[in-house]
């Protein structure tokens, strides 16, 4: 076992080293300049995303399908995941994750366009979408389409299903000593009583967890910056600061250089929102929308509130506590996490243990839809049955299991997802261009789209 490590930690390295994240990052700022900024139209996303497109082709609404994107995407990253890049990359790591999500939307909008502009009806009648359609028939790369199917659906297994069990199994287990397979047993069972109802099932339970999980954790984290306040103006200084100086934080915060600050932010930031990684356009293929570019926008906001918004606050909330608590330890992450919310009165810890426990679940199940809608792709609709059973029975694994190699084989799979959905956002942006210019630019957002496909061999 501890030479599998050793080399999925290689792997790992070699895959998420600079040049993947150069090439995301650089495909954010490529399409944010050929699109001409569509996050100027933020506002509009927000309003579309919460306004139903009645009438319109699609299994679920853009709210629907937005809250099962944000549902896989609001993990533990969002909170572990901004403290190891603090810890490992200076409080400066917090500025380059939050413009990772800044252009990362423009890249997020490409992703929802295209999975609306190639998605397909199948023979039930549900709508497919996503990276694979896009490689399909819009580059004619069926080799290429498969592989990033196959890498979804093992990355599901991973990153989307027993790391997540494991970590709300731990946390229960640390703070109420509740033995780890009965709360495996417990997740496990809940899990089924949504997946198994479908798409709708698990659109309708992300609907209505996502705001209430959100919303609880944003105002949480504002409270706590309240408490801080004296130290929030200094927080936000160094973090500017240190960002291209990380000489700059001193202090508590460890020393490190100006590269590992901008590959942790720019990693931490790729983790949390997944824009660039293929997935959350799978979802947004399934949503009732009049035009490509109105769940482009919609989806693009994912990315705002996930990083912009969220991981935004808990990089705030971590630095001006250590800022506030000079004794606060810098061991890894997961400490930093505890200690920092430890120190806040009353509110602190509950909210750490809700925000986590909610955010793990919540992947959980949006990482169920893609890795069915992946499988389904591959073998069909008879193969998704089998591929639930599994996907639940290792919900409990996970929560009973060490899984050092799994995080690590996890990292690989997301990074081998990216590659080919990067090709088909780079290859397909004139497509995306032509599309935003006549929708958006040219005042046509109301306009309906060609008519749906009837059958998976006509593209939409």
């Amino acid at each position: 076992m501890a030479t599998i490590e050793y080399i999925l930690q290689q792997a790992s390295d070699i895959l998420w080293g600079f040049p993947l994240i150069i090439l995301l990052f650089g495909t954010h700022l490529f399409l944010t300049v050929r699109l001409k900024v569509p996050q100027r139209k933020l506002f509009t996303a927000i309003r579309l995303s919460v306004t139903r497109d009645k009438g319109s082709k699609g299994d679920v609404s853009q709210f629907g399908a937005l809250a099962t994107a944000l549902a896989a995407t609001i993990g533990t990253g969002n909170i572990i995941g901004v403290a190891t890049a603090i810890t490992l990359g200076g409080p400066g790591a917090v500025l380059w994750c939050w413009l990772m999500g800044v252009f990362g939307m423009a890249t997020k909008y490409t992703e929802g366009l295209l999975a609306i502009k190639y998605r397909v009806r199948t023979a039930s009648g549900r709508m497919l979408g996503g990276p694979m359609y896009a490689l399909e028939r819009g580059l004619n790369m069926k080799w290429l389409a498969v592989l990033f199917a196959i890498f979804t659906a093992l990355a599901a297994f991973g990153i989307g299903n027993t790391v997540q069990s494991n970590a709300i199994a731990t946390l229960v287990n640390e703070a109420y000593n509740v033995p780890t397979y009965i709360v495996g047993a417990i997740i496990a069972a809940l899990t089924a009583a949504v997946i198994l109802g479908g798409m709708k099932s698990i659109a309708r339970v992300c609907g209505a967890l996502v705001p209430f999980m959100a919303l609880f954790y944003v105002l949480g984290c504002a409270y706590i910056l309240v408490v801080n306040h004296a130290y929030l103006w200094e927080a936000l200084k160094l973090i500017c600061v240190s960002a291209f100086d990380p000489k700059a934080a001193g202090g508590g915060f460890v020393g490190t250089t100006l590269m590992m600050t901008m590959r942790m932010g720019m990693a931490r930031g790729l983790f949390s929102n997944e824009a660039g990684l293929g997935s959350a356009p799978i979802v947004a293929a399934a949503a009732q929308t009049r035009n490509p570019v109105r769940q482009a926008l919609v989806s693009s906001t994912g990315t705002f509130w996930d990083t912009v918004v969220v991981c935004a606050m808990t990089g705030l909330v971590i630095v001006s506590s250590v800022l506030a608590y000079p004794d606060i330890a810098f061991d890894n992450g997961t400490t930093l996490t505890h200690a920092a919310f430890e120190k806040i009165p009353i509110i602190g810890e509950p909210l750490l243990t809700f925000g986590l426990l909610t955010f793990a679940f919540s992947t959980i199940l949006g990482w169920s839809y893609y890795g069915e809608r992946t499988v389904e792709y591959l073998g069909g609709d008879r193969s998704v049955v089998a591929y639930r059973v599994i996907y639940i029975a290792l919900v409990f694994v996970g929560a009973i299991v060490n899984l050092a190699a799994v995080w690590l084989f996890a990292d690989c799979m997301n990074a081998l997802m990216a590659i080919p959905n990067l090709i088909a956002l780079l290859l397909l942006s004139g497509v995306a261009a032509r599309e935003t210019q006549h929708y958006l630019w040219d005042n046509n957002l109301d306009d309906d789209d060609t008519p749906t496909a009837q059958n998976n061999n006509e593209p939409n």
